[in-house]
Order: C-alpha cells, then structure tokens, then sequence
C-alpha cells in the first residue's frame, strides 16, 4: 500500500515539530519501534523474541538520533531568515536530507547495517518508482519526504491564502511522478530456466544431505525437454552438496548440463583455506566450476557471528546454533554466460546498492537474484525482498529474474512489472524469454555519490543553520538557545 508510506512520513514529521531534543529522541525511538517490530517481525519466526526485539530495538535508536536531528531543522531553519519561501523549500530539502543521513547511518552500521525498511523501498509499485532510475532509493526516499515535508509546511503557513505557495510542492509532486525511467538499449533475449525446487531447505529443516538437491532436481525434470534453453538457474542453496568437493554432485550437473546443452548457476557452500563461503558457481558439463561469486553480505547473526566473544557470553544458546561462519566474498557480480553477462547477488546482497552497481558496471545485461526464504515461510519477508528486487529492475534498467528455495519466484522486466512467476510455497520451473539490456542508467553512473550530497549538503545546512540562530540569538541579548529545550 504505498501511499500509506506517505502517510506515515507525514505523522513523523509532525511529531517532531516544536520537539526538545529529548522529547524526539523518545518520540523517534516510538515510530522506530513501532515500524521495525511490525516489519521484521519474521525474525522471530524460528528463534524467538530476541534477535526480533534486538533488532528492532538496535534500529529504533539510530531512528531517535534521526529525530533530533529534524526536530532541530525545525528550530532553527526558520530563524535563518523571514521569508516563508524558507520554510516552503529550503526546509522540507534539509528535513528531507537529515531523514536520509538516518537511512544511510542504518544502512552502514553496525556490521555493514541493514538497508532493509528505507522509504523508497515501499515504491516499488507506485507512479513514483521510475525516480530510481535517475537519483537510486536514497535519492527517492529524500524526495518522498521533501515531497510531505512541503506540504506540512505549506499547511502550517496557511498557503491557501496564498495559491502561489503552492508551486514548490505541486512542481515537485508533478516532476516524480511523471519522469520517465532511463532507457537502456535493448540487446536481444535469454531463454532462462528458473526452478523452485520448494525442498527442505529452512534452517531448522528436517533432512539428509542431498534432499534439497534431490527436490531441485525432481522440479528441473519437466522441463529437460524445452528446446533453446540458454541457462538454468538455481537458487540460493540449491545444492546442500557441493559439486566442487563431491565427485557424485559434480556428475549430477555434469549430466544436466550435457541434458540442457547449457550452463547452469547454481549455488552451493564452498570452503577455501578454512573459511565458508556462500557461493554462486557457473557450471559447465565436462569443465566444471568456470566461475564462482561469493556472496558479498553475509548475515550478521543469521550467517555468521560478529564479536563471537561477546554475543556467545550474552546469548549463548542463540550464537551456538550458528556453528559455521561465512566469509565475505571479493569477486566480481557477474558471470558471463557466452550469450549474455548476467548480474549475480545473493538474498541478502539485494538490499545493498554497491553489489548491483556494480554488476551494471562491470557489463551485466540482466540480474539473476538467488535466495532462500524457508526460514520464513508464511510471513511477509518473501514479497518485502521481491519488492526490492522489483526496484532494482527499474533502478538498473535491467530485467530480473528472482528465484527462490520456496518462492517468491518471478521474472520482472525493466520496467518493474511481473512478466513470470511461480506461487510460493510450491515445487515448480519456469522457462522464460528474458530481455537483455546496454548501457548505464544515471543511478548507477552517479552511484554512491548522491547520498553523500544529499548527506553532507543537509547536515551542513543544519549546522549553518544552528550557528545562525545562535548568533542571531547573541544579537537580540537572548539567552543562548538551548538545543535541549523547546522551541
């Protein structure tokens, strides 16, 4: 329901207004809480309230840090000068801004952060998502609340006495939804196999080794016989048996690419020098393992355990479940296919814009996103990462094919529309003729560089804006101003 994104912004931001800084720390930890416990409430489906409430907790805080930050924007941008076209534009940019500083600061930290719940991410099916294309979810997340920002201001001031006050909000309204995605150049088709084997794959999954493998195999079987497949795809632990290590595994893909006449990525766990990995393998019949990704995110807590030392004397019986760590990956995202160079991230790399950037730069034509949802099964964490993964076909200008252990599957276009799919929770293959696309969209080519303008430029301003209401503060033979205090 994206417009209730809106909606939610707006009563944030309207809170904060005439705040104490303590007042929208607390304030700001109460909507922190209120989102992510509803949001990431999945995480509590196997291993309880914990890493649930800790989470949730941990993310809150850097929201309540965000609050202060606005509620001191709204102190001290309008003591910067009297016009109201202050308040109309220069405020709802640097409200916006600071709203995003928050974003990036969760985004980052700790343990590479979690991106997951930015307010661009709630786009995906909106008039709105073609913006990612041009400035990514950081640069649509500042305008979604630059855009709400606005309007509270325009309301406060009474605008309607004055239509022309009206034109910062509406030119801006009017200029995200109705700019077109970037176009990128079209460059034929792939005929990709993508299977959802729906195999015991969950963590807590009763099996034997090989079960998964087994359930992918039994789902790939129908379509052994489609002609002109030019890739199979597996999702993320697809193979509980590693064919670089086993010599029965290998022979497995060895047949099924000789069956295919194809290559085939798959993903598997990998060992080098006694590290983990979790890794991609592109897989050709009598050569084996051409290629290998390793997932670049591992989860903290999920994958691995940071700081072991400390978690397992706070929360041994939750660290202790997690006996194997998995390394970070270096490796390039991609694979070439001999057909066509595809994009690679693995579940949690979704959400993490530097992997799919560079993907795009380093040639990719089209994204294939593989992931494990069994650990989930029955909430709404498969359809929030399909959602992400909508946004970056529309932010990369690229299509996406989106395979699952157990759904959701689909196949997305560059513009963001479901072209193919498989229901969740159910063994099946899908054969699909996938668009390949050239060339850069702006997004990728600026990368990095727009949520650090809009970071620096809105925390720059507020700090301006706080010396100036100081100083003008000194020049009436004020008390100097209390950033504690209200308004």
């Amino acid at each position: 329901m994206w417009p209730a994104a809106f909606l939610g912004i707006a009563l944030a931001l309207i809170s904060l207004i005439g705040r104490s800084s303590w007042g929208a720390a607390l304030v700001g930890f109460a909507f922190g809480l209120s989102f992510y416990l509803f949001q990431v409430s999945w995480t509590s489906l196997y291993l309880g309230p914990v890493p649930w409430i800790a989470l949730s907790v941990l993310e809150s805080l850097f929201v309540a840090g965000g609050g202060v930050l606005i509620a001191l924007a709204y102190r001290w941008l309008p003591q910067v000068g009297g016009s109201q076209w202050v308040r109309l534009i220069a405020l709802p940019l640097v409200v916006a801004g600071l709203w995003c500083v928050r974003e990036a600061a969760t985004g980052s930290i700790p343990y590479g952060g979690f991106p997951w719940g930015r307010a661009a991410l709630s786009q995906s099916e909106s008039p709105f998502a073609e913006v990612v294309s041009w400035i990514g979810s950081t640069g649509l997340g500042f305008v979604m609340v630059a855009i709400v920002a606005g309007i509270i201001e325009w309301i406060r001031l009474a605008g309607w006495r004055r239509p022309v006050t009206a034109v910062p909000a509406v030119l801006l309204i009017a200029a995200t939804a109705l700019v077109p995605a970037w176009q990128t150049t079209p460059a034929g088709e792939l005929r990709v196999a993508s299977v959802q084997g729906d195999g015991p794959a969950g963590y807590f999954d009763e099996r034997e080794p090989g079960d998964v493998l087994a359930a992918q195999l039994a789902a790939t079987e129908p379509i052994l016989d489609v002609p002109g497949i030019d890739v199979l795809l597996w999702p993320e632990g697809g193979s509980d048996i590693d064919p670089t290590r086993n010599e029965w595994a290998a022979s497995v893909f060895d047949r099924l690419g000789e069956t295919l006449d194809a290559p085939i990525v798959l993903n598997t766990v990998t060992t080098e020098d006694d590290l983990y990995f979790n890794s991609s393998l592109l897989w050709r019949a009598g050569e084996g393992a051409v290629d290998r990704f390793d997932k670049r995110n591992p989860v903290p807590f999920g994958e691995y355990i940071p700081d072991r030392w400390f978690f397992d004397a706070i929360a041994g019986d939750l660290t202790g479940l997690i006996q194997r760590g998995y390394t970070a990956g270096t490796n390039a995202p991609v694979f070439d296919l001999g057909d066509a160079v595809t994009g690679l991230a693995i579940c949690f790399d979704v959400i993490y814009d530097e992997v799919m950037w560079e993907g795009a730069r380093d040639g990719a034509q089209l994204y294939m996103l593989q992931t494990n949802n069994a650990d989930f099964r029955g909430t709404d964490e498969n359809e929030q990462q399909l959602a992400i993964a909508r946004l970056r076909a529309v932010e990369t200008g690229r299509s996406v094919v989106n395979i699952s252990t157990v759904g959701t599957s689909q196949v997305i276009d560059p513009a963001g529309r479901t072209i193919d799919s498989l229901p969740a929770y159910e063994p099946g293959a899908m054969v699909t003729d996938v668009e390949l696309r050239d060339g850069l969209t702006p997004s990728v080519v600026l990368g990095a560089s727009v949520p650090l303008v809009i970071s620096i430029g809105s925390l720059a301003a507020l700090v301006a804006a706080g010396l100036i209401a100081r100083r003008r503060s000194r020049d009436r033979g004020d008390d100097e101003p209390d950033v504690s205090s209200a308004a």
